[in-house]
């Protein structure tokens, strides 16, 4: 069974965009994984369609409305389906690549791509939704979001990558950032390949990649390395 993407959004027309080409789009045309959008505003009942109005309490912006999202909700994942909530948030939980791993391993995700000045809190709480959160910055709505999320969750499916190890190495695994890469030519503007790349022994490549990669991410990303600490305690 392949999995499957449901993505509740106000513009369907972005999608599957960047997602059409390269690995995720290979495994698209193959069958590997479907993408289905469902456009929230069919669901509104008036004849104007409305999907948001003022928030609460007051406040700028407009607020996405609860009972047309639920029934979105409700039409894309029916009673009985197994697949994960996910509502792209700033606020949200930061998207691991731990938490990547997981979502490809299940059935599939449906996906609310926000807009506006959020979601109304009744529907999250009353759909199970589980915010989540690609970054500390603001969008101008989820999609983009949804588009991150996704493709680093379909090139974890079975087949996607060509190299079933090659995603072993790559930053955020095992807590470190990748090792700095190399190839041809052997000498550029100067800066030539490390011998070591060079010399045959893979024992010693393999240290000097793994030397690399705690190096880079102590300068780079140390919280990287304080999280496996504390795990590593627990």
């Amino acid at each position: 069974m392949s999995f499957r993407a449901s993505l509740l959004t106000l513009y369907p027309q972005m999608f599957p965009g960047p997602l059409s080409v390269s690995l995720a789009g290979r495994a698209l045309e193959r069958g590997d994984w479907s993408l289905e959008t469902v456009q929230i505003r069919d669901f509104a009942t008036d004849r104007h369609r409305s999907v948001d109005d003022t928030p609460a309490g007051g406040g700028a912006g407009m607020v996405l409305k609860a009972d047309v999202l639920a029934r979105a909700i409700d039409h894309a994942s029916p009673e009985g389906d197994a697949r994960p909530r996910l509502l792209m948030s700033p606020r949200g939980a930061p998207l691991t690549q731990e938490r990547v791993r997981a979502l490809a391993k299940g059935e599939g995700v449906v996906i609310v791509c926000g807009r506006f000045e959020g979601v109304d809190q009744r529907v999250i709480d009353g759909r199970d939704l589980e915010e989540v959160s690609v970054g500390d910055y603001v969008l101008s709505g989820g999609e983009p979001a949804a588009i991150v999320m996704l493709d680093a969750i379909v090139r974890l499916l079975p087949g996607v990558m060509g190299n079933a190890h090659s995603g072993q190495s790559e930053s955020f695994e095992n807590d470190l950032l990748e090792y700095p890469q190399y190839t041809k030519p052997q000498v550029f503007e100067a800066r030539p390949i490390p011998d070591v790349l060079l010399s045959g022994n893979h024992a010693e490549i393999d240290r000097w990649r793994r030397e690399q990669a705690e190096a880079l991410t102590m300068r780079r990303r140390p919280d990287l390395r304080e999280r496996k600490k504390n795990l590593q305690k627990g």
